[in-house]
């Protein structure tokens, strides 16, 4: 036997002693406990061994909220529909139109809308307005400009997701009462 062969012998052989004084190992009664896995799991978390990691393992799905159930979202396309728009990403939370404005006049405005959270708050959106002047020679210039219209078209959007908030809390309240069936059914 090698040097080697001999400290990992060793160190086996000590590990197999502590580990069976440190009470790892006991020899049970098969009459008392359970063969079902999820009896033997549940006596074992009430009797306080093991630990769970949450929801790990169990099959459920993702949290998902989509773009039609977000009252935010739906706003505002409806407050931005006089636009046409140019970015629409709702994984990324953004929403820019292109540039707009009246046929006559040379100056145009973007409006970028970034949305924070999905709560209907205050801090929940970012609204950006770029204006664009171009001369006759088509030489533009764009500046970022924050002004009572970026408050105005926020709190618009807000007042609007409010709204629909509220009337989709109405929808789902009418459609959990309970169905009467007819008494020949």
């Amino acid at each position: 036997m090698t040097t080697y062969s001999k400290i990992l012998f060793s160190f086996i052989l000590l590990s197999i002693f502590f580990l069976n004084s440190c009470g790892l190992y006991k020899k049970t009664d098969a009459r008392k406990i359970p063969t079902n896995a999820n009896e033997r799991i549940t006596k074992n978390v009430e009797e306080g061994r093991g630990f769970r990691l949450g929801n790990l393992g169990k099959n459920s799905g993702g949290n998902f909220q989509f773009a039609s159930s977000n009252p935010l979202w739906r706003a505002t396309l409806q407050k931005l529909d006089f636009a046409p728009l140019n970015n629409v990403d709702y994984a990324g939370g953004i929403i820019v139109t292109d540039w707009f404005g009246e046929n006559s006049s040379n100056d145009q405005i973007k409006i970028t809308i970034r949305f924070l959270t999905n709560e209907i708050r205050s801090d929940a959106i970012s609204v950006l307005i770029h204006k664009k002047i171009c001369d006759s020679q088509n030489n533009c210039k764009v500046n970022k400009i924050e002004n009572s219209l970026n408050n105005e078209i926020k709190f618009a959007i807000l007042k609007k997701a409010a709204q629909i908030q509220n009337e989709d809390l109405v929808k789902k309240k009418e459609g959990s009462a309970p169905v009467k069936l007819p008494k020949n059914y």
